[in-house]
């Protein structure tokens, strides 16, 4: 399914933009890939050199995939179609939600939940749910129910919310699904492959880019990395529905990121029972509703 940049039209940026983008890649450190031990040998295409035992991408190719995967997101939101930006690891988070606010897109940036796609009428069900209770609470229509439904009811809106926030405004599928880190986000993309939604995503030097339809090989563990790359996907999305002037963070402010917080890559799962937790109750139809 994927294809390197040499196998894809080349785009047309002009020299000085394909320059200003390389520089600003490799100040984020975004040819930095996994140690040759852990790498995909299917990435190889995508590798310029070894050093220190690191794969170092090969960053003219990351140039060119990710112009040519902005080019396809401004087309998709062109024509009225929302991205839904996927980044669960803890240092994709705060960018991928910061970066669909900003361009009006959906996201997921906690626990994927199963069926979020596949199961869309369910999820879309749920969503309605979710905006009676947050009209309830805003109209005072809480103040009538007695404390115990009052608190029961309010926890219930934050695991709606907590679980389904990012997608409360989607009321049809994707036109397309952006990924960070594909190795994590296995299910997202099994659940668009079985509808034949075209997947896009940063692929480290670790992942496997045959299920991916647009690769944009680079470091998807460092925060600038990901800032970098999020924000022109989101960029892309504004320029689709004619939208300008919501830049978001300076290149300097994507560089701001504390050297103990970037690049981290233990993930924490230490609330993984609490978040089994909150699928049952949001899958869960509640009585009347």
């Amino acid at each position: 399914m994927a294809t390197t940049a040499e196998e894809r039209p080349r785009s047309p940026m002009d020299p000085e933009s394909e320059r200003q983008t390389l520089t600003r890649l490799l100040e984020a450190g975004v040819h930095f890939g996994h140690q040759k031990k852990r790498g995909n040998p299917k990435m190889r295409p995508y590798v310029f050199t070894e050093r220190n035992g690191i794969h170092i991408i090969d960053l003219q190719q990351t140039v060119q995939l990710l112009d040519q995967a902005a080019e396809r997101v401004a087309d998709a939101t062109r024509r009225g179609g929302r991205i839904l930006f996927v980044g669960t690891k803890k240092q994709a988070q705060d960018v991928i939600k910061r970066e669909a606010d900003r361009s009006g897109q959906a996201y997921v940036n906690q626990r994927w939940l199963g069926g979020t796609l596949t199961n869309f009428v369910t999820i879309r069900s749920r969503l309605r749910y979710m905006r009676t209770l947050e009209s309830q609470m805003r109209g005072g229509g809480f103040e009538l129910l007695p404390k115990i439904e009052q608190v029961r009811q309010q926890h219930e809106y934050e695991k709606l919310q907590r679980m389904l926030g990012g997608i409360r405004e989607m009321e049809r599928l994707p036109a397309i699904v952006f990924v960070v880190d594909p190795k994590r986000e296995q299910n997202a993309i099994a659940e668009a492959m079985r509808l034949g939604i075209p997947i896009m995503a940063m692929v480290d030097t670790n992942c496997d880019p045959d299920q991916i339809d647009y690769v944009i090989p680079s470091n998807d563990d460092a925060i600038r990395s990901i800032r970098v790359i999020v924000n022109r996907i989101a960029n892309a999305a504004l320029e689709g529905r004619g939208i300008s002037g919501a830049e978001g963070l300076t290149f300097e402010e994507m560089l701001d990121v504390p050297p103990a917080v970037d690049g981290a890559t233990t993930d924490d799962e230490s609330s993984e029972t609490d978040a089994d937790s909150d699928v049952a109750t949001v899958m869960e139809e509640p009585a009347g509703a």
